[in-house]
């Protein structure tokens, strides 16, 4: 496995713990279709509110922050992928939040978490 996907994964993983910390139930992680991928489906069952969370990560901060990298047409991609995998899934209307979870790994440190609720 490739150094950039290991980090993803790492990543990942501790966008996951960090969502189940919070409550969230985890229903699905990449999940690819043709027009993308989703990196986190959960539910915020308190709520009745699905939550899709794009999660980036990176080693360090010399080319911008992590969550810099979720730029609008990111956002809307994921939106529409978001909708297929409703489809796919029979899930009827809901309510659905849109989340970031900003991963930094540094070499030697613990990981660090930003999340943004709502980000788009």
């Amino acid at each position: 496995m490739a150094a950039k996907d290991e980090l993803g994964r790492r990543g990942e993983d501790v966008a996951v713990e960090y969502l189940q910390g919070r409550g969230l139930v985890v229903l699905d992680r990449n999940w690819r279709c043709r027009e993308g991928e989703l990196d986190v489906v959960a539910t915020d069952a308190d709520v009745g509110r699905l939550v899709v969370c794009e999660v980036k990560t990176r080693s360090g901060t010399r080319y911008g922050e992590p969550a810099e990298a979720v730029t609008g047409q990111k956002a809307r991609r994921i939106r529409r992928v978001a909708q297929r995998w409703l489809a796919q899934h029979g899930v009827p209307w809901v309510e659905v939040r849109f989340d970031v979870c900003a991963v930094l790994v540094e070499p030697g440190r613990p990981a660090t978490v930003q999340y943004y609720e709502g980000a788009f």
